[in-house]
């Protein structure tokens, strides 16, 4: 109900409920330009470089340097006069023409033919293996107590501390012992357990979080109802555990994806490192061909942004999650 005054016209608000009412009005707008001033900020840096891939070589070392190739003799800026091209993508990719490939094209690049295809199967294999791992231990951290449980937590924790550099030298050794000692020695298993060995220690804790956060009451009613252990695991507490699943995945693929150094340092063959590897490679051969180390980052940067883009619903609720019930 409005307040009156003496002469019936609406009384001044106090002071306070004015300033209630402003602030009111204005923290949305403060916040929504906060936000959005920090997500420009943030996206420059990939904005420039996806502008510099599109360039010749010619209009990447102009100087002084344009923000847009879009300039003539008559006008600093026209957009009929663009001069965007895929110069970067075709000396990355490599397209060839070949009738027995697939659409005639054969792309013959080692960042597509060589480098992206072993990191896949990199980030893949460690990141299934460390999320099964992950589940079994952090499901039996969660539900048994057993003697030296809690000390063994907290080592589990205190590994994750240990950078993956401290222990290159010895892990190079120990390769170097197995390729002499096994003449059909593998380095991509041997790098796929490096991995897991690195990332599984914190998805651990991630996935115990999520189990400790699921009533051992469905289990138990489960049990009730006939299902053995492995069933109630499998068809009750798994599910519900999903998004921790999900974003020790995601994590560990991430992870794996943009790794450089023991992908670098614990494989021999140049045919078998990684994509990181590929763009090193790139800095080598194409020494000021920045519109080609620009297409490269954009390339190796793709699946990763495509693969948050289709999980992103469960690595954000398993986030959400995981703040106000862990």
């Amino acid at each position: 109900m409005q307040v009156t005054g003496t002469s019936g016209r609406p009384a001044p608000l106090p002071r306070s409920a004015r300033y209630y009412r402003v602030r009111k009005v204005l923290q949305p707008w403060f916040y929504n330009s906060a936000l959005i001033f920090i997500c420009v900020l943030m996206l420059l840096p990939v904005l420039g470089t996806l502008n510099i891939s599109f360039r010749r070589q010619v209009d990447v070392q102009r100087k002084p340097p344009v923000l847009f190739p879009c300039d003539t003799p008559e006008r600093s800026f026209d957009i009929r006069a663009c001069r965007f091209v895929l110069e970067g993508y075709e000396r990355i990719i490599g397209p060839k023409p070949n009738p027995n490939a697939l659409f005639g094209v054969e792309l013959a690049g080692r960042m597509i033919s060589t480098y992206l295809p072993n990191t896949l199967l990199y980030a893949l294999g460690a990141s299934v293996i460390v999320t099964t791992l992950a589940g079994m231990a952090g499901y039996a951290f969660s539900r048994y107590h057993f003697r030296l449980r809690r000390t063994l937590m907290v080592a589990i924790l205190a590994i994750t501390g240990i950078p993956l550099l401290t222990n290159l030298i010895a892990l190079y050794q120990m390769g170097v012992t197995l390729r002499k000692a096994f003449p059909g020695y593998e380095e991509r298993i041997f790098l796929i357990f490096v991995y897991v060995g690195f990332f599984l220690p914190f998805s651990i804790w991630i996935v115990k979080s999520f189990f400790d956060t699921i009533p051992r009451e469905l289990e138990e009613a489960s049990f009730i109802d006939g299902c053995t252990p492995f069933e109630s695991l499998w068809r009750i507490v798994t599910p519900l555990a999903t998004p921790g699943l999900a974003s020790a995945f995601l994590l560990s693929f991430v992870g794996v994806w943009n790794e450089f150094i023991a992908g670098y340092l614990l494989v021999s063959k140049n045919t078998l490192k990684t994509a990181m590897f590929g763009l090193y490679d790139f800095i080598g051969q194409f020494v000021i061909g920045y519109q080609v180390l620009a297409a490269a980052c954009i390339l190796i940067a793709l699946p990763v942004v495509i693969l948050f883009l289709f999980t992103r619903q469960v690595f954000f609720r398993a986030m959400v999650e995981g703040a106000l019930k862990g």
